[in-house]
């Protein structure tokens, strides 16, 4: 049975904590839905009202692109160990850029989950918070994380403008509506 919250409670901080993976979900106006798995340990909760990730380049830029058009965010963590529940966070996002001040204020509370590869901060006001019961999740075992996308990027970043390169990669992604 789903319950609803307006703020993450302290069990819901505890949850995340332990979870290796999320989901970023997004929409926009005439554009595909994005749905996008997360890991890295890139997620912070700031507050109950409030959580940030740390965004890397990938294949496209569409959850930037729909966040900073809408602000719709949904956030997704399920456990795949043996209790289990599924906790998703509705929130407003704001995406904020490398070079800006307010990136540089949130950085500096993320700590070393921001570096080199990092993209843009995501950051999200908490407006509602859904458990649920999990029951068809599969049970599955950690064995850790990938470095694939770290080794390239740090090949990357010896080879070109690493700054230009973010840049091009920050750009809007998909059609963009008004």
């Amino acid at each position: 049975m789903a319950k609803f919250f307006a703020a993450l409670e302290p069990e819901h901080v505890d949850f995340i904590a332990r979870q290796h993976l999320f989901f970023v979900a997004t929409a926009a106006d005439q554009a595909h839905p994005n749905l996008s798995p997360k890991g890295y340990r890139s997620l912070a909760v700031i507050d109950p009202q409030r959580l940030a990730y740390v965004d890397w380049p990938g294949s496209g830029n569409q959850t930037a692109t729909h966040v900073a058009m809408h602000g719709r965010i949904t956030l997704m963590f399920c456990s795949f160990e043996r209790v289990p529940t599924i906790l998703r966070i509705y929130g407003r996002g704001k995406v904020l850029h490398r070079r800006s001040e307010a990136y540089a204020a949130l950085a500096s509370r993320l700590g070393d989950r921001v570096g080199p590869h990092t993209r843009q901060l995501i950051d999200i006001a908490v407006e509602r918070v859904q458990t649920s019961c999990g029951y068809a999740v599969p049970l599955f075992d950690y064995r850790g994380d990938r470095d694939t996308l770290e080794r390239y990027f740090d090949k990357k970043h010896a080879e070109i403008d690493w700054e230009a390169y973010l840049e091009e990669r920050s750009r809007p992604q998909g059609p963009i509506v008004g």
